[in-house]
């Protein structure tokens, strides 16, 4: 197996694929109103860089860091397919994120993840994120989990 992580465009069918599985995940576990996500087409706009994760040409995995002001970057729409889980890609796609940030001069990654998540957490914790009260300007709700680590 030959997993490679790049930078590509969210605008392709196989990426498009990916989003509808994340999304039909998260739907699974938390209320539509509670799920923060973004389109690929917003994914493709000049503030958000892309990665995504491949098995022998073939997607199974992405991530995202979306910049805001105030040197803040949010971690965004990271997903493994099923069929990879346990390989540790979710990692290696935050750790090319977090490598991004750091090269852009970011002083902080922040995210919201879902109260039903642990595997995310897993990650996120791994990855030396912090548990913390809300960012940006998602709202307080019991359905989200909030990390930020400084960089």
């Amino acid at each position: 197996m030959a997993i490679e992580i790049a930078i590509e465009t969210p605008l392709q069918d196989d990426m498009r694929g990916l989003v509808k599985e994340l999304n039909e995940t998260l739907l699974e576990l938390t209320p539509p109103e509670h799920c923060y996500h973004l389109t690929v087409e917003q994914m493709a706009g000049q503030d958000t860089t892309v990665f995504i994760a491949r098995d022998n040409g073939i997607a199974i995995g992405c991530g995202a860091l979306k910049r805001h002001g105030g040197a803040i970057g949010e971690v965004k729409r990271m997903y493994t397919r099923p069929s990879h889980r346990g390989q540790k890609i979710g990692a290696s796609i935050v750790e090319r994120v977090e490598a991004l940030a750091r090269q852009e001069g970011l002083k902080r990654l922040v995210l919201e993840t879902g109260d039903r998540h642990p595997a995310a957490w897993t990650v996120y914790e791994r990855a030396g994120f912090l548990r913390c009260g809300p960012v940006l300007d998602y709202p307080d709700s019991k359905w989200s989990v909030f990390y930020e680590k400084s960089l």
